[in-house]
């Protein structure tokens, strides 16, 4: 995932949530038009325009897409479930011309309706041509010279992808989504809004909440991010919680024989893969024209954990080890240079989230030490170390910078992690939950992964309740753990 001239950018004070809520009924009375998906004509697809600046609401327009599965049993049916997958830059939209993963019960109940957010795939996609985008420096700064080679990669960079995307470049950040959610819950003529959203997803979700209180029926917030964490809190944090979900690999591959690298010491076997990659000799199997970098060795760390897949995760360590090379090995981890005429930068939403930008590589080093110190193994979390180099000189809007949440609402609000997550740590959705107040209840996963609806039946059955009877589990609940098969 992942200017020559600089844009003076006027700043514009965003509408008051009762001018979004006109704003948005205004658009959802445009109304969506249905059709069967060219990609799958079993799945309803349709656009909604929406203002690219929500304070000109009658302006320029960016047609989101979105997919919809109805509900199979239209006698029970409540009403629409709108999803986000996260990411940023995940398809809402291709999450539903999939097989959704719901459960049964919530395909009865509800038409399951996904969307790709504004600047994502068919939503007007976030675009910068390829032969810019692969001049990008390596992710990890040693030196203030470094800094200075991104800084002035980000000016070129950040200028061509305005160019190519358009006036929508400047209008990425989660409380936009939220302002086009509110718009498509008035298309779909829901007088409230029942939503599930994932990782990243749950940023527009907790956006949605601060503004729009009183429209909620239901909203499960699944692994949630926190948006109240400065930079150095956020990276350091992001490392802790990889490291933990290597340290339960680790403790997995000791315990159950069907680990491949069982009675072996796998801690140091990781050790020395990364400091092979670090001398440049480490060289993923089938590909040979160029070697492994450490960085991108370390996305092993956060993807193999994700669901989790300790078995392959630890096929895979044997392989780069010089083992048998298995049938599912896979591409090469993390990020590279792309093909073609146009690259995709999802990062550049992440950068109007969050103000990331650093003074220095003084400040920059800080943060890293920081990180290296609680990830001994890991070093840092790739994802949001690699992203963060993205953000620095200010050469996007920060339309939507870190605080903590304020909800006021009545409507009970459904928090859920795992206790061992490697993307979004336990203690962003606990903390989420604590800001969000009383009416939020925090559900526990005592097991590992990202995503919890869907993980186990505990887990699941407490979500499809909530959704569909609006029963919320008691404060302090929580799932056990299951032992990943995957």
């Amino acid at each position: 995932m992942l200017a020559t001239a600089i844009m003076m950018l006027a700043t514009v004070l965003p509408l008051s949530a009762p001018q979004a809520a006109t704003a948005a009924d205004d658009e959802g009375k445009r109304g969506i038009t249905w059709g069967p998906c060219e990609e799958e004509p079993t799945v309803e697809c349709g656009t909604l325009a929406v203002p690219i600046d929500w304070s000109k609401p009658y302006g320029a327009t960016v047609k989101l897409a979105l997919a919809r599965r109805k509900a199979t049993d239209p006698s029970a049916r409540i009403g629409s479930l709108l999803t986000n997958p996260g990411g940023p830059g995940n398809s809402g939209v291709n999450d539903i011309l999939r097989p959704s993963g719901f459960s049964e019960d919530i395909q009865r109940r509800f038409d399951i309706v996904g969307y790709d957010p504004r600047g994502v795939a068919r939503s007007g996609s976030t675009t910068c041509t390829a032969s810019v985008y692969n001049e990008m420096p390596y992710p990890v700064m040693t030196s203030q010279a470094d800094y200075d080679k991104w800084v002035a990669f980000d000016a070129k960079l950040h200028a061509d992808c305005r160019k190519q995307t358009g006036p929508l470049y400047d209008h990425l950040d989660s409380a936009n989504v939220a302002r086009d959610m509110d718009a498509i819950r008035a298309a779909l003529g829901e007088s409230k809004l029942t939503s599930y959203g994932v990782s990243y997803g749950t940023l527009a979700q907790q956006m949605y909440a601060e503004m729009y209180p009183n429209r909620i029926r239901a909203m499960v917030l699944d692994s949630n991010m926190d948006h109240s964490l400065n930079v150095k809190a956020f990276q350091v944090t992001e490392a802790a919680t990889v490291q933990d979900s290597f340290d339960e690999f680790v403790a997995w591959c000791e315990r159950d024989t069907d680990c491949v690298l069982h009675g072996r010491d796998v801690k140091a076997l990781w050790k020395g893969l990364l400091e092979k990659a670090d001398r440049g000799e480490l060289y993923w199997p089938g590909f040979t024209d160029r070697p492994v970098s450490a960085h991108n060795l370390l996305w092993l760390g956060v993807v193999l954990n994700e669901a989790p897949a300790w078995r392959q995760e630890a096929k895979v360590l044997l392989a780069l080890a010089g083992g048998p090379v298995p049938d599912d090995m896979g591409n090469p981890p993390g990020n590279g240079p792309v093909g073609g005429e146009f690259a995709e930068l999802p990062t550049a939403i992440l950068c109007q989230d969050w103000n990331l930008s650093l003074r220095d590589y003084d400040e920059y080093a800080e943060v890293m030490r920081a990180s290296n110190a609680v990830a001994p193994d890991l070093r840092y979390n790739p994802m949001p170390m690699g992203d963060m180099p993205l953000c620095q000189g200010h050469q996007v809007p920060v339309n939507n910078p870190q605080h903590r949440l304020r909800y006021t609402g009545s409507t009970p609000l459904l928090v859920g992690t795992s206790k061992h997550d490697p993307d979004t740590p336990y203690e962003w959705s606990a903390n989420v939950a604590r800001q969000l107040g009383t009416k939020a209840t925090l559900l526990t996963y005592e097991g590992w992964g990202h995503g919890i609806y869907g993980m186990t039946q505990c887990t699941t059955e407490a979500m499809d309740n909530y959704l569909i009877s609006l029963t919320v589990p008691a404060q302090g609940a929580s799932c056990p753990a299951e032992e990943p098969q995957g």
